[in-house]
């Protein structure tokens, strides 16, 4: 929690003021949770995010436009396709509290942090100067920043993806730029040119530099640059879900059938759990949901 309130005094998220007449105050809170990590690169780790009540925001006085975009699945697979197949140099970075960055063009006031309210202040309140995570504008104003800072230098947005960024270099070559949030992935043939992009990054934003990128929206990333190949895989998530419905130690079969029931035992076996088809419905939806993420992954 320190720790949190101190980089979000660093990068003179607030000011500290009395409430202005006939202004709102919006509630925040702490969100605490256990990120994994990234195996060899981060260590699994505590972590303590303050966060803006987004749901207290009244649309036209907290906020306007929010939609945000992310690079699809589909730019994500070609990249690494094309990392493969041409043998490009692929790194991961990670921007720090990037939302902190984007700049709020709403006037908002907040709570102070709880645990943090500043003695012989006690009733003053935040002025938001830079957004924050849980105002539903966050994600907007964070791309809005990044996406000028790419242009600024000289990378063109493809059309198909506003979240992909590519430039030609000297060569002939191209480096590319994939971005999921705060997320990012590059790739190019000289690891000069990616170390030249990291340095421009890091003198705008707070910047971590993860190395070869090993694990992108929860898909681990394996290769092989001998044999010019490159494997995804999800297999903490898939062992995830299995948990989280008593399925880890099912045995499989290769239909949801059993071949030797006949369709009057189905049919005795449907008309007995009829009391319960309601909630077997729910469940089932959530199953679909999850498997429909991981094929998602995977196309």
């Amino acid at each position: 929690m320190q720790e949190e309130v101190e980089s979000l005094l660093k990068n003179e998220t607030w000011e500290l003021m009395k409430l202005p007449e006939g202004k709102r105050v919006i509630s925040c809170k702490w969100i605490f949770k256990r990120n994994e990590g990234i195996p060899g690169v981060e260590s699994t780790r505590n972590k303590a995010r303050f966060v803006v009540r987004g749901f207290d925001q009244e649309k036209g006085i907290d906020f306007n436009e929010v939609f945000s975009p992310v690079v699809r699945h589909t730019s994500i697979h070609i990249l690494l396709a094309l990392v493969a197949l041409y043998d490009l140099e692929l790194e991961q970075l990670d921007v720090k509290t990037a939302f902190l960055h984007g700049n709020l063009e709403e006037e908002i006031y907040i709570q102070q942090p709880e645990g943090f309210v500043v003695p012989g202040n006690e009733d003053h309140v935040c002025r938001l100067m830079k957004s924050l995570y849980g105002l539903k504008q966050s994600p907007r104003q964070w791309y809005k920043r990044f996406d000028s800072f790419m242009v600024r230098h000289g990378y063109s947005r493809s059309s198909y993806d506003n979240c992909v960024y590519f430039q030609k270099t000297f060569d002939g070559s191209f480096i590319y730029l994939l971005l999921y949030v705060d997320d990012m992935l590059i790739a190019a043939r000289d690891k000069f040119l990616v170390n030249k992009l990291n340095a421009q990054l890091s003198s705008e934003f707070d910047m971590k530099d993860l190395g070869p990128a090993k694990k992108i929206l929860g898909m681990e990333i394996n290769r092989d640059r001998q044999a010019e190949k490159l494997f995804l895989s999800q297999k903490k998530y898939v062992l995830k879900m299995l948990n989280k419905f008593g399925m880890r130690d099912c045995k499989y079969v290769n239909t949801p059938i059993a071949p030797t029931s006949s369709s009057h035992q189905i049919s005795v076996q449907n008309q007995r759990t009829k009391g319960a088809c309601h909630m077997s419905r729910i469940q089932m939806q959530l199953e679909v949901s999850c498997m429909l993420w991981y094929v998602l992954d995977l196309i």
